[in-house]
């Protein structure tokens, strides 16, 4: 699983709206409203690499609203939680 963090900037007026579109992109798992020097954080996870730019050059920049992205891609997780099991849901091991 391939995890990219991508900082959103979105017109001020439309921040729920670009949101609710976002979190419904294939890829996306969830999208947060952040204060600070960008609107939204989306988390992106994928199977392959090159869904990367599909889901974020082909369908996240693409949105009503949507600005500028900019594109963090995780090497490696640190947590508490087996987050490669809670998202590998219904993908099979290749």
């Amino acid at each position: 699983m391939i995890t990219a963090i991508v900082l959103i900037d979105c017109a001020t007026d439309a921040i729920p709206e670009v949101a609710e579109a976002i979190a419904e992109l294939p890829g996306v798992s969830e999208v947060y409203s952040t204060a600070g020097h960008v609107d939204l954080i989306a988390v992106v996870r994928v199977k392959e690499f090159d869904h990367i730019a599909d889901t974020i050059a082909g369908a996240i920049s693409k949105v009503d609203g949507v600005a500028d992205t900019e594109t963090h891609i995780a090497f490696r997780a640190y947590s508490k939680h087996d987050l490669e099991s809670t998202f590998a849901i219904g993908f099979e091991d290749s």
